[in-house]
């Protein structure tokens, strides 16, 4: 039964909101029993109201299909309200480096860490899986088969991001890590503790064997991570979408 314009609008409104990954155009068109061709001029449609429309969400088209996300102007408030869920978070700079490390080259290995950043950071590896702002992501196919990393659902909702295609610049990254921590909370100070080796190959057993951060005040900063992809950069400083963060 083919919809009229109202239905139709409606219908695709709640598709895109329901759904946790962009919703592709096949998969709409296909919900609605409706031809491609009619979804997309009514997606056209709703994109360009949406956009000049007093309303604090909008639709974007990205990675081939197409999503709901708060609007630009939006974007403090809204973290401030998903930081207001969560209890403070206490992280040294020298994970913080580390968290920013993996966020810009996962999934990464903990001995791909280290080289990077020139230090052993099993005990802060442990530290970012136990405050849950990263995963294990497997095994590299490399001798030894160290496990991988990558950020979490936890770390998007921190600081503020709906997806990793939001992340900014590392210097940016930086910034807004400061701010999503808070000043006078977010960046504990590092308490030295004897430091155990690091076996490359078993880093990746880290969560049954870590040792605590031990780096000294000098640690390099947060550039010694790889720049993000131009599609990052693309999306630096948008806002979280406003579904992904209220369901978590």
């Amino acid at each position: 039964m083919t919809m009229n314009p109202t239905e139709l609008k409606g219908a695709l409104e709640a598709i895109i909101y329901a759904a946790d990954e962009p919703a592709t155009l096949d998969q709409i068109a296909k919900a609605v029993g409706e031809e491609k061709a009619t979804v997309r001029a009514m997606l056209d449609e709703m994109i360009a109201s949406y956009v000049t429309e007093d309303r604090g969400v909008e639709i974007r088209a990205v990675a081939g299909g197409y999503k709901f996300y708060t609007k630009p102007q939006h974007h403090e408030v809204v973290r401030r309200f998903i930081k207001s869920l969560r209890p403070p978070l206490r992280l040294t700079m020298p994970a913080l480096e580390t968290l920013a490390v993996i966020a810009y080259r996962q999934p990464v290995t903990g001995p791909e860490i280290q080289e990077i950043r020139g230090v052993n950071v099993s005990g802060v590896i442990k530290t970012l899986l136990e405050k849950r702002l990263i995963v294990t992501a497997g095994r590299k196919s490399v001798m030894g088969r160290p496990i991988m990393y990558r950020s979490s659902k936890e770390f998007l909702i921190r600081f503020g991001l709906s997806d990793l295609e939001e992340l900014p610049s590392l210097k940016e990254f930086e910034q807004l890590a400061r701010a999503a921590l808070s000043a006078d909370e977010g960046i504990a100070p590092i308490e030295p503790e004897p430091m155990e080796s690091m076996d490359g190959a078993n880093t990746a057993d880290v969560a049954a064997s870590e040792t605590p951060e031990t780096e000294a005040a000098s640690e390099p900063s947060l550039q010694h991570a790889q720049e993000p992809t131009e599609s990052a950069e693309a999306e630096a400083g948008h806002s979280a979408q406003t579904k992904a963060e209220s369901a978590s």
